[in-house]
């Protein structure tokens, strides 16, 4: 389509690269971001790969986020991390904590990493994708600027607040990625809906006076609603509790915005890590043997249904602008490769 731009990995990775250094990232900034953003483009929602790596370039920009970051990690308990990630984007304080807490975990059996001060973390489902790769099973929390009510005519109290939960599903499998917001639908799909003119359905938003809303760019002035009423909720209290009250960042009501201004969110995020059990193998083909007999009976197995390698990526054609902009400003030494 004319309205679209279709790369392969590799030139879309190196597109992604110069387009942080045009933005000012150092290289340990964009080697997270870059990986991260890959990896929602071949495995998760559209919206979080490429397009929102817009929303990270325009912070960089900005000043929300800082593009010279030197996240802080402490160890108050053996096998609890305490990140400060210091404006930086989410995906570095976790990568250079990493190896010690997929060691851990591994001696433990269970680890938490906690982080504050940082960006919103985009693709949540990232974080336990990197887990299951190691065998590990993950859950993951997070919450950003308020933009959803908890019931219709009130104030936005919450942010989407997303949960992330990943199980491995053996050698050559990928893994079981489940991935979804506590709103009716995640903020980047209105977001998305507006920037090409389509309407939303019913239930997802309501405009700035409290009623129901299928147009877009009323929503971004109004809110998101919750999924399920006072249960989906529920379930957003749990997350904030898990990501702002765990790690001691802001809760969603006190989150600047992260698409406007030059301040951070500073938000907080949580990953729970755990190993399946003392017969790893087992535990995980036990797993898998269950996935299969419910995809059998017609059960959608996310992450796992209907995935397939992406030999070639399609971004949309403004996003594809928008991104070469900045790419056109990388310095010249910053033009190698991250494969």
């Amino acid at each position: 389509m004319a309205d679209e731009v279709t790369l392969v990995g590799q030139e879309a990775e190196g597109l992604a690269a110069r387009a942080c250094r045009g933005a000012g990232a150092t290289e340990p900034t964009t080697r997270s971001l870059v990986a991260a953003t890959m990896s929602a483009a071949l495995f998760g929602p559209p919206t979080l790969g490429f397009p929102h790596l817009v929303d990270y370039l325009d912070s960089f920009r900005d000043g929300r986020i800082s593009t010279n970051p030197q996240p802080k990690l402490n160890r108050p308990f053996a096998a609890f991390f305490v990140s400060d990630a210091d404006r930086g984007i989410a995906q570095l304080g976790f990568d250079q904590a990493f190896d010690q807490f997929v060691e851990t975990v591994r001696h433990f059996g269970v680890a938490i990493f906690t982080q504050t001060n940082s960006y919103t973390a985009g693709e949540l489902g990232y974080f336990v994708r990197r887990l299951a790769a190691e065998g590990i099973v993950g859950l993951a929390a997070t919450n950003a600027n308020a933009m959803v009510v908890a019931k219709p005519g009130g104030p936005a109290v919450y942010s989407t607040n997303p949960l992330a939960f990943g199980f491995p599903m053996g050698d050559g499998s990928p893994p079981m990625i489940i991935d979804q917001a506590s709103s009716a639908t995640a903020f980047v799909n209105i977001v998305a809906a507006a920037s090409e003119g389509r309407s939303i359905p019913a239930g997802w938003a309501v405009d700035a006076d409290g009623n129901d809303t299928e147009d877009p760019n009323l929503a971004l002035k109004g809110a998101l609603l919750a999924f399920g009423g006072r249960k989906g909720a529920n379930v957003a209290l749990m997350v904030e509790m898990m990501s702002a009250g765990l790690s001691g960042g802001p809760w969603s009501l006190d989150t600047p915005d992260f698409r406007s201004g030059d301040v951070s969110p500073g938000v907080g995020m949580t990953v729970i890590a755990m190993m399946p059990g003392v017969d790893q193998a087992a535990r995980i083909a036990r797993a898998r043997t269950q996935a299969d007999r419910l995809a059998g009976l017609g059960v959608f197995i996310p992450g796992v249904t209907g995935t397939s390698k992406k030999e070639q990526l399609t971004i949309p054609a403004g996003v594809h602008r928008r991104i070469a902009e900045f790419a056109a400003n990388a310095p010249a030494a910053g033009n190698m490769s991250l494969a």
